[in-house]
């Protein structure tokens, strides 16, 4: 694998390479990873659909649901698409290392966010509510509880610390999923950081782009698209900025600046 500080030369590098590509290409790559995502987020809610242990076992049956979760962003990374959150580290590191000017890392989160809420949306209408996916019960009750829990109950602030907490874990996921150079070490470093904030019950912006709109779809008591778009984007996409970009990626640059230095004249390492 490579060491951390490679890491984050790798990370820029990828930023770099995402933020030059041509914005139609970049919106198809955001659509691509929504819907990607938008599957996993289908499978924590069927997962969560288990009322007796919802009763009766609250945490175990979300550690359970937590598990299954990450394969949306081991799909999303192997495939190479890009979701939003991710970019905010990424092409945070490439702009920190003067790899390309603030305003293409500010075109690349905008188009990729667009394109994940494309995708998202596509996923959640056509299959998850047109579907019937959740159109019987208990899954029904398991969609519309969990979009009351993440929109309707906690307060905006605490939304904003959620999406804070989850996309620091999120970015340590694709940092730790770049290091390793091979399927296996790339999905098990993955995996356990995007289980960790689903555990904590972290928001994400992308996910709540499924789970919020579906519970809508399904008539969650309270829930309105203003709603949504108060608390389940403005919150969530503020919070998610400073965990990926200030936390992780101007961290990190920090962290290993001189490092990288030393690692510039080798050239890409990509291919090492």
């Amino acid at each position: 694998m490579f060491t951390a500080a490679q890491g984050v030369h790798v990370l820029g590098e990828m930023g770099q390479r995402k933020a030059t590509m041509a914005p139609h290409r970049v919106f198809l790559s955001g659509a691509s990873a929504g819907a990607l995502l938008a599957f996993a987020c289908g499978t924590v809610l069927i997962a969560n659909a288990a009322p007796w242990m919802q009763e009766n076992a609250p945490g175990l049956i979300r550690i359970i649901a937590s598990l299954v979760f990450p394969y949306g962003l081991v799909l999303i990374m192997l495939t190479g698409v890009d979701l939003c959150t991710a970019s905010f580290m990424v092409t945070t590191l490439a702009t920190l290392q003067r790899r390309i000017p603030w305003w293409r890392m500010l075109s690349h989160w905008t188009l990729t966010f667009l394109g994940n809420l494309a995708g998202s949306l596509l996923v959640a209408a056509l299959l998850l509510d047109h579907g019937g996916v959740f159109a019987t019960e208990p899954f029904r009750s398991a969609a519309i509880s969990l979009a009351v829990k993440k929109q309707v109950s906690p307060e905006w602030y605490q939304i904003f610390l959620r999406g804070i907490g989850c996309n620091w874990l999120v970015c340590l996921a694709v940092y730790a999923g770049v290091q390793a150079r091979d399927v296996t070490g790339k999905t098990v470093g993955m995996w356990w950081p995007v289980f960790a904030f689903v555990s904590l019950g972290f928001d994400h912006v992308v996910a709540n782009m499924t789970f919020i709109p579906v519970g809508i779809a399904l008539g969650a008591p309270g829930l309105s698209v203003g709603l949504y778009i108060w608390k389940g984007v403005i919150p969530v996409l503020l919070g998610n900025i400073i965990g990926g970009g200030l936390f992780c990626g101007c961290f990190y640059w920090y962290m290993y600046s001189l490092e990288m230095e030393e690692l510039s004249p080798m050239g890409s390492i990509l291919g090492k």
